[in-house]
């Protein structure tokens, strides 16, 4: 069984934010600890900023790896110009640099993602559009329980809908929009003048 930490849990929130934020909180800790505690106790009491120095490394770890703003904003304007095979070719190399087992697909999912025996199926063919509604997640979903997968992936560069994005929280479908889709491509060759 995979740990799966809660959304909205202090430690969640951190790994969202910037690192340094968990070394400020490790900073005050100790300092709280070495001034309030009793000599005998302050080495144990600043041993409890450790799980928060860890979630500033991790945090400092993954920002380290996301490409820089403009990077990203070059990325997401080269591929809301692409057309559906040169995107799909992108998405398979990203998949497979991530670790995925690629399977490309016909019909509501693009791919089947597996990987340590999960699947994942994902639907990316609409990803230019401006608007992304509800039936195609439910689509997507249905597609899913009827292959077995235990996971689904929408990705788009446009917004959804209320209906849509409350579709998405209720059924664990995974979002990959802007940063994370930027994220996923950040080694990509892209055509242009992009670097």
């Amino acid at each position: 069984m995979k740990f799966k930490m809660a959304p909205n849990s202090l430690f969640a929130v951190l790994l969202r934010s910037p690192w340094w934020i968990s070394m400020l909180i490790v900073a005050a800790f100790v300092t709280a600890a070495f001034a309030l505690l009793p000599e005998q106790y302050r080495v144990l009491g600043a041993m409890g900023a450790v799980p928060f120095a860890v979630v500033g490394l991790v945090a400092l770890w993954q920002q380290l790896r996301r490409p820089s703003a403009r990077r990203s904003e070059e990325i997401l304007g080269a591929v809301g110009t692409m057309n559906w095979p040169e995107f799909s070719a992108l998405l398979e190399e990203g998949f497979t640099q991530q670790g995925y087992r690629v399977e490309r697909m016909q019909g509501v999912a693009d791919f089947a993602l597996t990987r340590e025996g999960a699947t994942t199926l994902v639907a990316a063919r609409r990803w230019k559009a401006a608007r992304h509604g509800e039936e195609a997640l439910q689509a997507l979903r249905d597609a899913a329980q009827t292959r077995g997968a235990s996971n689904c992936l929408y990705v788009a560069l446009g917004d959804l809908s209320a209906q849509a994005q409350a579709f998405a929280k209720r059924h664990q479908i995974q979002l990959m929009q802007g940063p994370a889709l930027a994220l996923l491509l950040k080694n990509a060759k892209l055509s242009g003048p992009i670097s």
